[in-house]
């Protein structure tokens, strides 16, 4: 792979603009977001919220 050559083609070029304008908008939803979960990771404990504990001393009167 030659870095120093840098080829700009249009998304209409080829046939992924045909594949993809094909496809359902729940399927192309769905594939970008498991684009988004490589490119920036996975991590199933951060999909929920958080909970805070806290424990308090209950006074004694």
């Amino acid at each position: 792979m030659d870095k120093k050559t840098l080829k700009i083609s249009s998304i209409h070029e080829g046939d992924d603009h045909n594949y993809w304008a094909k496809k359902p908008y729940l399927e192309r939803i769905e594939a970008l977001e498991q684009l988004r979960r490589i490119i920036f990771g996975y991590d199933p404990s951060t999909e929920r919220l958080q909970r805070t504990l806290t424990i308090t001393q209950l006074k004694k009167d």
